[in-house]
């Protein structure tokens, strides 16, 4: 099973993106290339999951309200 993948995390830069391990940028333990893979935050910004179809559903915190359906 995959990882959540977060929307916005707090340090994307600190992270690299590029498969589920979510290695820290100076590690690279799967080898995915020479660089880290950056988040979509740091290329399109905050609200970078609103365009488009990502396929990715939000993950919602504790304190987040659910609506009910009737």
């Amino acid at each position: 099973m995959a990882k959540p993948f977060p929307l916005n995390p707090k340090h994307p830069e600190r992270i690299c993106w590029g498969c589920d391990r979510y290695c820290a940028a100076s590690d690279l333990a799967c080898g995915n290339g020479a660089d880290r893979t950056m988040h979509p935050v740091e290329t399109f910004g905050e609200d970078w999951h609103e365009q488009g179809e990502w396929g990715i559903e939000p993950v919602l915190g504790p304190d987040a309200v659910q609506e009910a359906k009737p």
